[in-house]
């Protein structure tokens, strides 16, 4: 953002936090010049803020009284990354702002237009959380993202076409329950009555979704909740490893080194025990180096296999070859 779209949102949150400011001292407050701050103004008024002047030595400015502030100005795309960005703060992205981050959204969500706050709001209410280990990246059309939660949320049922794994390409008719936001990922957890089962999709390879505008009865899903149910049918089709490791260090070094990536135990006498999940052994054997010290592994032995894959690697990098 530009030094004069950061200034002009300082000036309307000056505006908003006392009924009236002079002109000096709001200037001032500003580092501009009275000349510049009036053209601030302007642009305000322009956008539709309701701000009176009063003009002489000592004139100032202020928010017209009981004059609700129009609605912000975002397209489809800026409001679902609003209402996901805080969303994500809320439920703990970011240590110390969930609180804060709720009454952000809310007051966002109120002074949206009507058709952004209706979807924004659904995408909040039918979205689970969850958190997992690192992967890949998966980027989400907003328009699919919204279109589904509505959908949750109406408990209308909805057809889109679907690309499974094996890049197999299908028409599918869900009675859609949840979205789920796990990892990197979004997934839609609905029943699907022509194959007579629940089943979870990735929005990433889902297209084209729309409501049939046929309303359904909502079923009881067969998990604790959607995210447990996604977790379970990604544990089945990949292998999930349980890693256990005695590091010859204390706790409290390695929980700061590698914490947030385990759980470490302290076992006493400068050691502790490592135990992390996963789908890859890459990123636990990047974790065990950066805690900087011996360790045994416990579990799995593929684990040791991989570490002496990765061995051989390093040792054939740290090896000096002189050109020919």
């Amino acid at each position: 953002m530009g030094d004069t779209s950061t200034r002009t949102l300082r000036l309307l949150s000056l505006l908003q936090s006392r009924r009236y400011w002079p002109g000096a001292e709001l200037a001032g407050r500003l580092a501009v010049s009275p000349r510049t701050l009036r053209r601030d103004v302007d642009r305000l008024r322009e956008l539709g803020y309701p701000i009176q002047a009063q003009r002489g030595v000592d004139g100032g400015y202020q928010l017209a009284a009981g004059t609700a502030l129009p609605p912000l100005v975002v397209d489809d795309e800026e409001a679902v990354a609003l209402a996901v960005g805080l969303q994500a703060a809320a439920y703990g992205a970011v240590e110390g702002i969930g609180e804060a981050s709720v009454r952000a959204l809310a007051k966002v969500v109120q002074v949206m237009p009507a058709r952004l706050r209706r979807r924004v709001e659904a995408l909040g209410a039918m979205t689970v959380p969850a958190s997992w280990e690192s992967g890949a990246r998966a980027s989400v059309d907003p328009e699919i993202l919204t279109t589904v939660a509505l959908a949750c949320r109406d408990s209308e049922r909805l057809r889109f076409s679907y690309t499974g794994a094996e890049g197999q390409r299908t028409a599918r008719h869900v009675e859609p329950h949840r979205v789920v936001s796990l990892g990197r990922r979004w997934y839609l957890v609905g029943y699907d009555p022509e194959r007579h089962g629940w089943r979870s999709f990735r929005l990433d390879r889902l297209a084209a979704p729309h409501g049939t505008g046929a309303r359904f009865r909502p079923r009881e899903l067969p998990a604790e909740d959607a995210a447990a149910f996604v977790r379970a049918g990604i544990r089945n089709l990949i292998a999930v490893y349980d890693i256990e490791v005695l590091v010859e260090a204390p706790a409290a070094v390695v929980r700061e080194r590698v914490g947030r990536w385990a759980a470490v135990e302290d076992l006493g006498t400068g050691r502790c025990r490592v135990r992390m999940s996963g789908d890859s052994l890459d990123w636990p054997v990047i974790a065990l180096g950066m805690a900087g010290a011996d360790f045994q592994v416990i579990s799995p032995p593929e684990l040791r296999d991989q570490l002496r894959d990765w061995g051989r690697r390093f040792s054939r990098a740290s090896t000096v070859r002189r050109e020919s």
